[in-house]
């Protein structure tokens, strides 16, 4: 009898048939692969093999195929926003003054740079904008700006500290509701 498994590298990858598809169409070993880039984006090949059990060259090939598809859409550096001179973070629920104009208010603000993130949401207001700037006043200026472009109305919310942030996706088991718990 066939084996159900290839040699890859070092250690054996299961080729089961429909249990290897799992969430979303994304294979447990790319998962594992996704989970180890979002932690750290500048992983090398050879490391990245080193944790997956491939050989660099298959590695290689599925981190391609998975930024083809979209699965891995970037890299980026993760900056201090205070040693850059933006030490205010704040969220900015926005909501149109006239509910019958059109809903276009992500494009009406794409010219403000101090807003990091455009969430559209459900619930009282239509979207919610996370923003960094300088300073209480340089957020009055904003909030402004924002009313201004895009005929909304605002409610912000000041970020004091944030305990953590760009936490690192894992992927492929379903996260500890209640681990804390004794």
């Amino acid at each position: 009898m066939r084996a159900f498994h290839r040699r890859r590298g070092p250690a054996a990858i299961p080729r089961a048939g429909p249990a290897a598809a799992t969430v979303a169409g994304v294979e447990e070993i790319d998962r594992r692969i996704v989970t180890l880039l979002a932690a750290d984006g500048r992983m090398s090949f050879t490391d990245l093999a080193k944790e997956t059990g491939l050989s660099v060259s298959a590695v290689h090939q599925r981190v391609r195929r998975l930024e083809k598809r979209g699965v891995i859409r970037g890299y980026a550096a993760l900056v201090d926003y205070d040693e850059i001179g933006l030490p205010l973070t704040a969220f900015v629920s926005i909501k149109p003054n006239d509910p019958s104009a059109p809903d276009d208010a992500p494009v009406r603000l794409s010219h403000l740079t101090a807003i990091e993130a455009c969430h559209s949401v459900a619930g009282d207001e239509s979207y919610i904008l996370k923003v960094r700037v300088a300073s209480p006043l340089a957020l009055e200026e904003l909030l402004q700006q924002i009313r201004a472009s895009a005929n909304v109305s605002t409610r912000t919310t000041v970020v004091l500290s944030t305990p953590y942030d760009y936490r690192s996706p894992v992927l492929g088991r379903e996260p500890d509701v209640g681990a804390a718990e004794g």
